[in-house]
């Protein structure tokens, strides 16, 4: 009798304690169960195209303007291109890369469009980290507006968290040349730093635990947390919410046709690679970087911005520095950069997400995909010939 009582009374602890985690972790735990089941392979098209459904998020608001791009008949793409000694042709390379929506805009006129997995011009696509280069956009913004004095400023200027620590006197500039010198490696550290956020932890004080691999401007190394830090910098400086500052700055101001959604993180947008936004959005904030920063005569970027986010000259910026798999292509802020002659610029995120511009030839592509095997060896380069081989059939 006495170990029945005993049994039930460790039982009844036990409940006590699962119930009091439960209410305090239930919720976090729900979002964390999930983010992970949204990306198993046989999710990632519905995923990617219901985000704002899946996850928290915060909306960001068109303006009463759309500008309308011209349309016409479905152009037939070039058969195909070769990479590496192999010719792929465009069918079997739209198919095996599971892609989602390809959009071709040449002259400000629609040239190709079509969806393949379910969604439509309405549909707003994950951008995972194609989201960066919208966060670039921000800081040029802060900049010009006065709120941030200069991108040569330490980050610990307008974080707290980072006083004191290591990371105080980044500048702002290494974090958006992914040079900051953090030690931090995005392919093992990235799933604790999650976790770690979506278990409630703030991104900052996470940050600011990691220490310096090497001085800032030593070498490029692709760290997300460098984007997060930016983000912070924009929120901190401006007193705006990153999605606030979009809307009132830039997305009512492009003739974008959607509202767009932050995905949230612990009830903050998720700087390095959250928004949701439709496939001709995306070629709309593309055409104000195509047009230096301007629309219809208002000068939202400033010219200089966009010169130098285009910029590659250092060593470490250049399209394979350090020989590392990540840096293949050039990067400037937050914008990749092909090896070329024509000024072809792009933004990149996980599992197949494009957007591709050829000012040479005045042609914007945008990809959106589903693929799993986005790791593959030689994708992006593979990607830039497939690209390449459809403005050059122009």
């Amino acid at each position: 009798m006495k170990k029945m009582k005993l049994l039930c009374i460790v039982i009844a602890i036990i409940t006590v304690i699962v119930v009091i985690f439960w209410l305090i972790f239930g919720d976090k735990i729900k979002v964390l169960y999930t983010s992970l089941n949204s990306f198993r392979d046989e999710n990632l098209a519905y995923t990617f195209q219901h985000t704002p459904e899946i996850q928290p998020t915060k909306k960001i608001s068109k303006g009463e303007e759309i500008f309308q791009f011209k349309k016409e008949e479905n152009i037939t793409l070039a058969e195909g291109f070769t990479f590496q000694g192999t010719f792929y042709t465009t069918e079997d390379f739209i198919e095996d890369t599971k892609t989602s929506a390809l959009l071709v805009i040449q002259d400000d006129c629609i040239k190709y469009e079509k969806y393949f997995l379910g969604g439509d011009e309405n549909t707003l696509f994950s951008s995972n980290s194609m989201g960066k280069s919208f966060v670039s956009a921000l800081m040029g913004i802060a900049v010009s507006e006065g709120y941030i004095e200069s991108i040569e400023d330490p980050i610990g200027k307008y974080i707290p968290e980072f006083v004191g620590t290591e990371l105080e006197n980044i500048p702002i500039r290494a974090c958006l040349k992914m040079a900051s010198g953090i030690d931090f490696d995005e392919d093992t550290d990235m799933s604790s730093f999650s976790i770690n956020t979506l278990m409630g932890k703030s991104a900052m004080k996470v940050i600011s635990k990691y220490g310096l691999q090497e001085e800032p401007y030593t070498y490029r190394r692709y760290l997300s947390i460098n984007t997060e830090i930016l983000g912070e910098v924009i929120t901190n400086a401006t007193g705006y919410s990153l999605a606030e500052y979009m809307e009132e700055k830039l997305w009512k101001k492009i003739g974008t046709a959607h509202d767009a959604y932050w995905t949230l993180s612990n009830g903050k947008e998720l700087a390095m690679g959250g928004l949701s936004v439709s496939l001709r959005d995306y070629a709309r904030f593309a055409r104000l970087y195509l047009n230096r920063g301007n629309y219809n005569g208002e000068q939202i970027l400033t010219e200089d911005w966009v010169r130098d986010s285009f910029d590659i000259k250092e060593e470490y910026s250049k399209p394979g520095a350090n020989e590392d798999a990540y840096n293949v292509i050039g990067y400037g802020y937050q914008w990749w950069i092909p090896e070329g002659t024509e000024e072809e610029f792009m933004a990149i995120g996980v599992y197949g997400q494009w957007i591709y511009v050829n000012p040479t030839k005045h042609i914007i592509i945008v990809k959106t995909s589903a693929d799993p095997d986005f790791m593959e060896k030689g994708y992006e380069l593979k990607h830039v010939e497939f690209f390449r081989a459809i403005a050059e059939a122009f």
